[in-house]
């Protein structure tokens, strides 16, 4: 019996991943040089982003650095992440040896989330991300959430380059300085 027997995943899943994983191309339309496998991706959301720059989009990526994500409403995109490219990732703790279940969690889970209504506050793409790695068994749990899903990814994240560190904050900063300005104009 294996240890994460909880996992939803059934077998046609995993024929489903090998499949499918054969006939993907290397340079799909994010351009694998920004993904890792194994991997949370992290990027902003306009206008959200800009006013609190800890809040943005987040998707998963299979064992080939495909990434997933909950897009909206009864919406997974697959190599197509929803808001643009990442800027920051999670490497996740996931061996190669594992990653037919790893991909067939995510793809159970992308399967839950098509039938799923979209909602900003609680049923999001952390909540989507969520439910892969509880359906993975993930570190061994199956309470996976989107609070924990979104410390983890502040907590542990790398960004891409310096460029995606500044885009991330720049519209942040110039909300930051155009109140100070009209702040001091005023008085």
């Amino acid at each position: 019996m294996e240890k994460y027997q909880h996992a939803e995943i059934e077998h046609d899943d995993i024929d489903h991943i090998e499949k499918r994983a054969t006939h993907l191309s290397m340079s799909g339309p994010m351009g694998r040089q920004l993904t890792h496998p194994y991997s949370l991706v992290w990027t902003p959301l306009p206008l959200i982003t800009w006013i609190l720059p800890f809040i943005g989009h987040l998707g998963i990526t299979t064992s080939q650095g495909v990434i997933h994500d909950f897009a909206g409403p009864y919406t997974v995109t697959v190599d197509d992440f929803a808001f643009g490219e990442p800027h920051k990732y999670s490497k996740l703790n996931i061996d190669d040896s594992d990653a037919n279940r790893f991909d067939a969690a995510v793809e159970a889970a992308d399967r839950t989330y098509r039938g799923m209504m979209h909602n900003l506050f609680c049923n999001n793409c952390h909540s989507h991300v969520a439910a892969a790695l509880n359906k993975y068994g993930y570190q061994g749990k199956t309470n996976w959430n989107m609070v924990n899903i979104w410390f983890l990814t502040i907590c542990s994240s790398s960004y891409y380059s310096f460029g995606h560190f500044l885009r991330t904050y720049c519209g942040f900063v110039v909300l930051v300085i155009l109140f100070f300005v009209l702040r001091w104009i005023t008085n």
